[in-house]
This record gives C-alpha cells, structure tokens and sequence, in this order.
C-alpha cells in the first residue's frame, strides 16, 4: 500500500506528482521532501517559504520538520532565515542522534555547510503588505491563515515506511523569535510506522497545548481509525479550551495509517486537503458540521476555499 496526504489546497500539485513517484517505488522521505519543496518555492502562498510575509521586524524567518516513522527520528530548523527550502535542511538533520534540531544562524550555517540552495525568501509583494501593516500599525490579534497555513505532507510507501514533513513561515507581523508547533515534535507533526502519521495546522500556540499530533498518533495505536483519531483529538482540545471559556480557535488535522486510511478533521467551516491513496490522487473537503468523515472536492468548492 502507497499513500500520501497534505494540507490545503496548495499541497495538492506536489500531492499529484509525488504519489506517482509512490507507484513508481520512491521511499516516503523522497516523496515528503518533494511535495513540501514544491510548496515553498511558489511565491503566491503567503505562509510558505519564498513569499512568506514577514515578521514585526521585516524578516521571513522559516520553520520546518522531517520524521522517519521507522526510526523515529526527526531533524528541524527553526527562526531560519534564507534557506530557499527549509525542509531539506530538516531532511538532512533527521538521523543524526543529537544536534537534530537547529535554530535561527545555526541552521543557516548548516544549510550552507550542505551546500542547500540560499535566498532572500521576500518577494515585492510580501514587502509591500508588511510595509502596509506598518503604517498601519495595525494592532489586531495575530490570527493564522485561512487555507494558507503550515503545509503538511504525510507518506506511506512500499516498504511500509512512512514519513512526515512540515514547512511555514509562520504568522504575519509575528514577534521576532517566535517558534509555533510546525518544528516542535508531537504537537506539529508525529510519525511511528508501526501505527500512523499525522499533522497539524493552524493557530501554533493552540495546537501545543494539546500536542495534538502525538495525541492522534496515540489514538491509531488504540485502534482507531485515522478519522477517528483527528476528530477525537481535535474534540479533546475544542471542550478543553471551552472549559477555559475560550473558542476552539484555528486547528487542523490529517493522518494516515500504516495501511493507507487517511483522515481530517477542523474546527473551519471547511478544511481542504490533498491525499492519494493505490488509486489515485485527489482534493478532498473536511466540514466542521459533519465529523463523521469527509468528501471528495466538487468544482464549486474550489472556488469556495483557498
């Protein structure tokens, strides 16, 4: 069994083209690293990569992750800043049994070290909002993107591997310094190829006060069903933070299992995603108001979500 899913609806070209690679027997790291870097090299997503909008202080600083489900391993850069794919620098810490885990020059300084691929990841436009954000000095409570968040990618190969990548450049106008859930192992991502993979996107700060990732990961080893284990995490959290008198904010989530079931749940009217699973690769639509399982993409909705 093959299979691979990502968030949104800018994963689902890198979706396509990886599954194929998938049938053709590349292993689920090759394939997570592909459809991620195809994410953050197109500048029209705003919370990706090349084109991220920038922090309070102007600077795209990049987040990302890469789990080995059969060794649990994982390697991550965090507060990076001109690394044109982020995640391959992830790819290439993951193995190593400390020092795993780079921040802001460090990371930068491996990547160069790796002979990575260097850029300045602002484009005019990303410049030009931030400019406007300044001039406005606008005060609004950070909020993560709608449809144009962490992009997530999760693998499954033939060899019963799998893998798990993450990339952002997180919120707009963020604090220098700030690090959300996309690098932090457990809440953004989580990967055992003994019992699934899954990812989260959406408000960072939320997510890693529920680990939700480790938390749906732990639910498929119960014996629940990929969809099952998003809806029943995401749930957990959602009546948590009620309690706390507070909305369920920002929060998606997809896993996959061992043997090619995947699934999502939101707390969105709508959630987008990308999976393909043996027999093709397709868009699939998660709804708020229906947690029993989700539904291929029509046309219409495509003009209706990001």
């Amino acid at each position: 069994m093959r299979a691979i899913i990502g968030t949104w609806k800018m994963s689902f070209d890198g979706v396509q083209e990886t599954f194929g690679m998938l049938k053709t027997g590349a292993p689920a790291g090759e394939a997570v690293v592909r459809a991620v870097s195809r994410v953050e090299d197109e500048p029209a997503f705003h919370s990706v990569g090349y084109g991220g909008l920038p922090g309070k202080d102007g600077r795209v600083t990049l987040d990302a992750a890469f789990m080995d489900g059969r060794a649990l391993r994982m390697g991550g850069v965090m507060s990076a800043e001109n690394i044109r794919n982020p995640i391959q620098a992830a790819y290439r810490l993951c193995g190593r049994k400390t020092n795993c885990l780079l921040a802001g020059r460090g990371a930068e300084e491996f990547a160069l070290q790796e002979g990575l691929a260097m850029r300045d990841m602002r484009t005019p436009e990303s410049v030009k909002r931030w400019r406007e954000a300044v001039a406005a000095q606008a005060e609004k409570e950070l909020e993560a993107y709608r449809g144009h968040d962490t992009v997530c990618v999760l693998a499954l190969d033939e060899s019963g591997n799998m893998a798990a990548g993450t990339s952002t450049s997180g919120l707009f106008m963020k604090e220098p310094g700030r690090v959300g859930d996309t690098p932090i192992i457990g809440s953004g991502f989580y990967c055992d190829a003994r019992f699934g993979a899954a990812a989260a996107t959406g408000l960072g700060e939320d997510i890693m006060r529920g680990c939700l990732s480790y938390e749906t990961v732990a639910r498929m080893r119960n014996g629940e069903s990929p969809q099952q284990a998003c809806q029943h995490a995401l749930d957990a959290l959602a009546e948590r933070k009620r309690e706390l008198g507070e909305d369920a904010g920002s929060i998606s989530l997809i896993a996959l299992s061992p043997r090619g079931e995947f699934g999502a749940a939101t707390t969105l009217p709508v959630f987008p995603f990308a999976a393909g699973n043996e027999e093709t690769a397709a868009l699939y639509i998660v709804e708020t108001r229906d947690k029993t399982g989700f539904r291929r993409a029509e046309p219409e909705d495509l003009a209706a979500v990001d």
